[in-house]
């Protein structure tokens, strides 16, 4: 497998992590979950948590974070 850039992605194991949902989640299903594994993050849809996850480096997890602050769409 490997990602967009062609390098080789790499599995990381989500079993035993710590999901948390943000403080100011309203409880109605329409939540992420994030997890910091090492010098990643991984974030899941709230309502399948025995889905798929994407994980990201910690620095496009703060891109990310940085942009919604910031209102940054990330659209031309």
């Amino acid at each position: 497998m490997s990602g967009h850039d062609g390098r080789s992605a790499r599995k990381i194991d989500l079993t035993d992590v710590n999901w948390r949902k943000s403080t100011r989640s309203s409880g109605n299903g329409a939540c992420v979950e994030v997890a910091f594994v090492g010098n990643s993050v991984a974030v899941r849809d709230s309502k399948e948590t025995r889905g798929a996850a994407l994980v990201i480096s910690a620095a496009g997890w703060t891109a990310f974070l940085d942009g919604t602050r910031f209102g940054r769409s990330g659209r031309s």
